[in-house]
């Protein structure tokens, strides 16, 4: 099955059929390509794609964390719908970015492809969208709000629909929003606010579950993180935070089975400025469980990192048992 998507080709005009030139090629100026094919950027205006959104903004926290600049982030989901999220890491650049000649808040917040993630050294890992996650929801969000707190001053903008309302700016304390509903977050970092465009989306009612679940996955893979979540709708609350990492993890998965070994098998190593996490148990059931992540995101296709893995234990086990007599030489593997 086919779809055919209609243009925006203005029907007052009628064209030859079968016509194509120059007039036929249009620019998208800023985030009007986002508004108009949002599913090209978050997979869809359904439910997926609303989650998402807050998605996008938790990663940029997460990244932080994985450079070693923040250790805890705070989410909260008001009861009109919005969405806030704070973290303590370094704080969104606010000084002029020599390219546009603008606050590099507002081109991280407005123009897509732009940010430190792009090999330029504010990153060296990144998970979500890769530099196009905030302003994409931005531009999908009907308001939005940002505030920075670094170089011992608040920085703020705001914006309607992605288009900035005014330039960045210093505020004083009495004109603070975001960071004042967090009183523990004295230091640097980020708070976003936003609302999401219900032109946009079909459904505009967040999962508390979904997002529950997605925020403990992150808690796991970042030992020491503090994940704090808020639903004001319903006055649910939870706090992840996981000494243990995927170790605990894998402790989690298995708390309803019976485990083979005591200890769950744990290895951590870096090799050419990649690192891979490795945790692994045993358990009497016949199905097996296997979560591989490559830069937080949950590749549930599998990918070379997971190929490798099953490589290295197939043959690890192998060479042992034949070692110890388990295995004959002529025995298949």
């Amino acid at each position: 099955m086919i779809d055919r998507v209609p243009t925006d080709d203005d029907p007052a005009q009628p064209r030859p059929q079968g016509s194509y030139s120059a007039q036929d090629i249009q620019v998208l100026e800023g985030l009007e390509a986002v508004r108009r094919r949002p599913g090209m950027y978050i997979g869809s205006t359904d439910a997926r794609g609303l989650h998402q959104l807050i998605r996008e903004i938790v990663d940029n926290s997460v990244d932080e964390a994985m450079a070693g600049a923040a250790d805890a982030v705070d989410i909260t989901i008001h009861a009109d719908n919005r969405v806030t999220v704070i973290d303590n890491g370094r704080g969104i650049p606010v000084d002029e970015q020599a390219t546009l000649k603008k606050s590099a808040l507002e081109v991280v917040l407005t123009v897509l492809h732009a940010g430190g993630k792009f090999g330029a050294g504010g990153y060296k890992v990144s998970g979500g969208l890769h530099g196009v996650g905030v302003s994409v929801v931005n531009a999908l969000s009907s308001w939005l709000r940002v505030e920075v707190r670094r170089e011992g001053k608040v920085w703020v903008q705001e914006y309607h629909r992605g288009i900035p309302v005014e330039p960045v700016r210093s505020i004083p304390d009495s004109e603070v929003q975001l960071f004042k509903a967090i009183g523990t977050f004295k230091g640097t970092g980020t708070a976003t606010s936003f609302q999401a465009d219900t032109t946009i989306f079909t459904d505009a009612e967040y999962s508390y579950e979904t997002l529950s679940q997605r925020f403990r996955e992150m808690a796991y893979l970042n030992r020491g993180f503090t994940l704090h979540f808020l639903d004001e709708r319903t006055d649910h609350e939870e706090t992840f935070y996981f000494e243990g990492g995927i170790v605990s993890f894998v402790r989690h998965l298995n708390k309803n089975r019976a485990p083979v070994q005591q200890h769950v098998f744990f290895v951590e190593k870096t090799v050419d400025g990649t690192q891979v996490e490795v945790a692994l148990q045993y358990n009497d059931s016949y199905v097996e469980s296997v979560y591989a992540f490559a830069n937080e995101i949950n590749t549930a296709d599998g990918g070379t990192h997971l190929t490798g893995f099953r490589m290295a234990l197939s043959r690890t086990v192998n060479t042992y048992a034949r070692k110890a007599g388990i295995l004959k030489e002529q025995d298949t593997n």
